[in-house]
């Protein structure tokens, strides 16, 4: 996979997820300053991405967190434990953006508040991304680079063109800001930080892209950059065309509400249009990454595997895991909960890369102490806020992620503790690169 597929692929996943699905997120709990959430989310996602390219920089892999929490906690319950949330949080993300896809879909018909409809529409993305992924590699990179360029520059024309005719004195952006929603707009940036997630998934394709110890860091710079210019102008666009209000009725589809009053029935279906070729490619993009992952735990003896009777090689079988867990979520959950558990998955894990790499990594891969503070703490007071927010609105979301991360830590000390011998197992495993 050459720089531009790297890209490509990592862009595909963070601007599916990031625009279609979550801008409605944000500014329902961020109001009117809701743009202002996408760049503190920028920042700290700036913070945490120095600890993956310092580390896939030294050592690229095709396992690449899995391969980061090895090294810096050993073949144990914490460096599984935390792959395994990593992991859990790019499927939970795959079923965000297919439900994404059909509400889209849906809208021109008027049946995007059909449940059924919505479940069936992002179950049948799914079962596409699973067949384009087990085409192979080539596939899924040259689809990637097209859906990527196609939705990058139709997103683009949707912003400008909505600023345009709507200016900056309209929408969200003339009504009153007030200081006591600090917390909320606090809040609303582990969202926004799930919005950008997508670029940890380049550092599981260190095995693909050509000249990892260069471009896997290169890569993962350039995608947060087009996101960063994507997001913002996406933003203003929205809130420059409908109220907070407005936003939040139609937080699932909030950028086809907004190109219907800025640019008419032509612009709607336009952005309905690249909303669907978006998230088409951020579905298959997170598929082909989870896969991967979960291949590496499987092989670093992480987690458990079995065939189930089914043929080929373990990589194939992590491709229909993936797909039936994604397709099951985006079935029973709505597109708030979904997010929300993403967001605490991710954050956890997060946390503990970046302490994992300051207490035992940081002198051999030449990182910079107070960088990985600010990342941690950063992380810790976005979750802090976050959880806050969500037990005020929806605890039991909460409980879900208490009890999904409690799960899964438990499940591997079973697992390890049954199998003692693989803690003994070097951390030494890279996986194939070239």
């Amino acid at each position: 996979m050459t720089l531009l597929g790297g890209v490509a692929m990592g862009t595909g996943v963070m601007i599916g997820a990031g625009i279609f699905a979550l801008t409605g997120q944000i500014a329902e709990l961020a109001g009117p300053l809701f743009p202002l959430s996408f760049i503190v989310g920028a920042l700290v996602t700036s913070l945490a991405a120095y600890s993956y390219i310092k580390m896939s920089n030294r050592w690229p892999s095709s396992g690449g967190i899995a391969m980061i929490l090895q090294k810096a906690y050993g073949p144990g319950v914490v460096a599984a434990s935390a792959s395994l949330l990593m992991a859990l949080s790019m499927v939970i993300n795959e079923s965000l953006v297919a439900r994404t896809f059909a509400t889209y879909a849906l809208r021109p018909f008027g049946l995007e508040s059909s449940g059924i409809l919505v479940s069936v529409a992002a179950l049948a993305l799914i079962v596409f991304a699973y067949f384009v992924n087990a085409a192979g590699n080539k596939s899924v990179s040259g689809f990637s680079l097209v859906m990527s360029a196609i939705k990058i520059g139709g997103i683009a024309l949707f912003a400008i063109a909505a600023i345009w005719a709507s200016g900056f004195s309209g929408g969200a952006f003339s009504e009153p800001v007030a200081l006591s929603g600090l917390d909320a707009l606090l809040a609303s940036v582990a969202f926004s930080i799930l919005a950008f997630k997508g670029f940890t998934t380049i550092t599981n394709s260190g095995g693909e892209i050509i000249d990892p110890h260069r471009n896997v860091g290169r890569t993962i710079i350039i995608s947060i950059t087009v996101c960063v210019v994507v997001y913002l102008l996406v933003a203003v666009a929205v809130g420059a065309s409908l109220s907070t209000s407005e936003i939040a009725q139609a937080r699932d589809y909030s950028l086809a509400a907004a190109a219907r009053p800025a640019l008419g029935e032509l612009g709607f279906y336009f952005t309905v249009a690249i909303a669907i070729a978006a998230t088409t490619s951020g579905v298959i993009a997170s598929v082909f990454a989870v896969s991967r992952m979960l291949t590496m735990l499987t092989e670093m003896k992480m987690i458990p595997h079995s065939h189930f009777g089914m043929k080929g090689p373990i990589r194939s079988h992590m491709l229909v895991y993936t797909v039936v867990v994604a397709g099951t979520l985006a079935v029973l959950f709505d597109l708030s909960r979904i997010a929300s558990l993403g967001a605490f998955f991710y954050l956890v894990m997060d946390m503990l890369v970046h302490w994992g790499v300051l207490r035992g990594l940081r002198e051999e891969i030449g990182a910079r102490a107070w960088i990985l503070w600010s990342a941690l703490m950063a992380d810790g007071v976005v979750l802090t806020a976050f959880a806050l927010a969500k037990l005020k609105t929806d605890p039991a979301v909460v409980a879900y992620a208490v009890a999904g991360i409690a799960a899964v830590f438990g499940a591997e000390w079973f697992y390890l503790r049954r199998n003692p011998a693989l803690r003994e197992m070097p951390a030494t495993h890279d996986g194939d690169h070239r």
